[in-house]
């Protein structure tokens, strides 16, 4: 089990990008979160078996076609037990 922080900066808010990561998270059978930042970027929380997650951040990398990723930030942290599903945070 391993679980990634993930920052999307560009095009990434008013793009539809938290549906379709939920849907793809759902899909790939990955837990966690995604919301939007104040400063206009998406951050995501994504836990799992190691490949869906690397599957689930290749995803990310690009997001929706209406999206258009400009940068991209992983940082590695402890994977946290409970969560069931991957959610649209606040």
């Amino acid at each position: 089990m391993v679980r990634k922080i993930v920052i999307v900066t560009g095009i990434v808010q008013g793009v539809g990008f938290r549906f379709s990561a939920r849907r793809e998270a759902a899909r790939l059978g990955v837990t966690g979160w995604v919301r939007n930042r104040s400063d206009g970027s998406v951050e995501a929380a994504v836990q799992g078996d190691a490949e869906r997650v690397t599957d689930m951040l290749r995803w990310l990398r690009t997001g929706p076609s209406s999206a258009n990723v400009r940068s991209f930030e992983v940082t590695n942290v402890v994977p946290v037990d409970g969560e069931a599903d991957f959610e649209i945070a606040d």
